[in-house]
């Protein structure tokens, strides 16, 4: 009988490289997932543009704009970045429209911002709910959610969470 010399076999590579493979499918999604909600973080902050004069109206007159020129904001298609095709209030919640060059998975979606006060006491400083989530404890959310973009694509603190059962 012959000694087996030092090394790996055509077969061993192979089943090596069908690991490998079946791995990278695995995790692709994943990474996906990760550039898009990663692309929406970073398109926040435009947001804040709107949310000064939003703010400010309610804690002077507790009301909100109705739209961007009742915020004395520009037109809506006119507040924009490379991922952001347009920045609308609609009363006082900020809808954010990707576009531009915009991840296909989210280009003409929308994610929205909705202002969360306390009604009875309007001192406290407007909150802003993102998406799917929650208001926080004693906080009532004002605007219409229109956010259409799938929760996995969302970032953390835009999600729902569930709760669990008491």
């Amino acid at each position: 009988m012959q000694a087996r010399s030092g090394g790996f076999s055509m077969l061993e590579l192979m089943v090596v490289v069908a690991i490998i493979a079946i791995l990278a499918l695995l995790a692709a999604p994943n990474f996906q997932d990760s550039i898009v909600r990663n692309e929406i973080k970073a398109t926040l902050p435009l947001a804040d543009i709107a949310k000064q004069p939003v703010a400010a109206m309610w804690a002077v007159a507790q009301a909100f704009p109705k739209d961007n020129t009742e915020a004395l904001l520009p037109p809506p298609e006119k507040i924009v970045n490379n991922q952001i095709s347009s920045v609308a209030i609609a009363n006082g919640a900020i809808n954010i429209t990707f576009g531009n060059n915009a991840n296909g998975i989210i280009k003409g979606k929308v994610l929205t911002l909705r202002p969360a006060v306390v009604l009875d006491a309007p001192v406290v400083p407007v909150t802003w709910v993102c998406g799917t989530a929650e208001a926080p404890n004693q906080m009532t959310v004002q605007g219409v959610n229109n956010t259409n973009i799938p929760d996995t694509f969302l970032p953390f603190n835009c999600r729902a969470h569930i709760k669990a059962a008491q």
